[in-house]
């Protein structure tokens, strides 16, 4: 992204300082979104955290310092604007002490630059029809800022909404800001766990905002429901996703495996779920560190409609390494030891004291320190493992006995890959 900055006109009544627009936690995602590295801010966060403040500083500056640029805000419900999005940029505005720089319309809802006529326009995506007929007297539209990105219906209509406006002009820049949700099937969850080359991610809680912008009733309430309901102040003011109590794999870690860590493990580990379609093959590659007792995932590949000739060349860099796969594709397992995969086998099933080989493996896998993830080598199985979760009786609503044998071939590979370290010392002492 490539732009000519221009500094305000002189009609400011102080110099602005970054220390009195924004918090210090927020110093390095300035630095990110001015340095011309990115297209898109994406921050989630908790109550509390600025998230929506700081978005909004920044439009208000980018549309100041970004020639013939206009910005438009955006949620998904229109009747929200006037309780949510308006005011926090006018407030921004009037902190920042250019009031006098800035007209307000409010049908429709635009804050107007006046030393330029650069606007920021502020729409809801609930009437489609009002969005396509935007327009701009001059220039382009160069910013977009979805507010309470998670209650969007999904990103195919991020997708439609950012290239019908982002249209000409040689800058764009898009905010998306939001708590998620606390089901990591959510698709904003997904879209968090998916990383985008120009894609600049920001966590941030209330525990580092500075208490004179909160005030004391604010941590007074964060603290009294931290003690009454852990599981709701992680979620509404830590912004973690925690599920509804139905997730399998509670001891999950999702981040970046360096390759200095992959280099480092001492022995690798390689399983294989068959399928063509819609089920997919899917092999991956990990470790597994007994002292820690924590599985790290690091390799992937997932196909569908693929021949065993083409998961071979897919693989062949793993030509000579143990592979355990699902022993019922016998067929497979035969062709790719004919294409020279000469230490592939499949894995031992058995039914026997109370268990399966599927409950004991997977009953080992839950009782693990951690299974660390990395999202970007690995998304599918970050999504898998995230997502997986018992079903739930439609009657009652109680948590069912078993797992679920659906959208879990990653982890049925994992099962695979690591049988030698669970069935050989029982599933408590591995």
């Amino acid at each position: 992204m490539t732009y000519q900055r221009r500094q305000p006109p002189n009609l400011l009544k102080q110099q602005l300082k970054l220390s009195s627009l924004i918090i210090p936690e927020y110093y390095a995602a300035h630095t990110a979104i001015w340095s011309g590295e990115y297209n898109e801010y994406l921050g989630d966060g908790g109550r509390g955290s600025l998230k929506s403040t700081f978005a909004a500083t920044e439009v208000v500056l980018l549309v100041m310092r970004v020639p013939n640029i206009h910005a438009v805000v955006l949620r998904k419900v229109g009747s929200t604007l006037a309780t949510s999005v308006w005011p926090e940029y006018n407030r921004v505005i009037d902190r920042m002490g250019i009031r006098h720089l800035w007209k307000q319309t409010k049908k429709p809802y635009t804050l107007t630059y006046i030393p330029t006529g650069q606007t920021i326009q502020f729409y809801g995506l609930d009437d489609p029809g009002k969005l396509k007929s935007i327009a701009v007297p001059f220039g382009y539209f160069g910013v977009m800022h979805f507010e309470e990105f998670d209650q969007y219906d999904g990103p195919e209509e991020i997708r439609n909404v950012e290239q019908s406006v982002f249209r000409g002009g040689p800058f764009s820049f898009s905010f998306k800001t939001f708590n998620s949700p606390a089901m990591a099937r959510h698709w904003v969850n997904r879209y968090k766990r998916e990383a985008k080359p120009k894609q600049f991610r920001h966590h941030t809680t209330y525990l580092t905002t500075p208490p004179e912008w909160l005030g004391p009733r604010f941590f007074d309430d964060a603290e009294t429901l931290k003690q009454r309901d852990p599981v709701a102040y992680a979620h509404e003011y830590l912004g973690e996703v925690v599920g509804c109590g139905t997730a399998v794999f509670e001891n999950l870690e999702l981040r970046p495996i360096t390759s200095e860590e992959i280099a480092g493990f001492d022995r690798r580990y390689y399983g294989l779920d068959f399928g063509w379609y819609p089920d997919p093959n899917h092999f991956g590659g990990m470790s597994y560190d007994h002292a820690r007792q924590t599985v790290y995932i690091y390799e992937e590949h997932r196909a569908q409609k693929e021949t065993d000739a083409q998961l071979a060349e897919a693989i062949n860099r793993h030509l000579h390494d143990e592979i355990i796969g699902d022993s019922a594709a016998n067929r497979s397992i035969a062709t790719l030891r004919d294409l020279g995969f000469s230490r592939l086998r499949g894995c031992r099933k058995y039914a026997a004291h109370g268990g399966t080989s599927v409950t004991d493996g997977m009953k080992w896998l839950q009782s693990r320190a951690k299974i660390v993830i990395d999202p970007q080598r690995c998304p599918w199985t970050a999504r898998e493992f995230s997502e997986y979760e018992y079903a739930l009786d439609k009657k009652t609503g109680e948590v069912m006995p078993g797992f679920v044998d659906a959208a879990n071939h990653s982890i049925d590979m994992t099962r695979y890959a690591l049988e030698d370290v669970w069935q050989k010392r029982g599933v408590q002492n591995a």
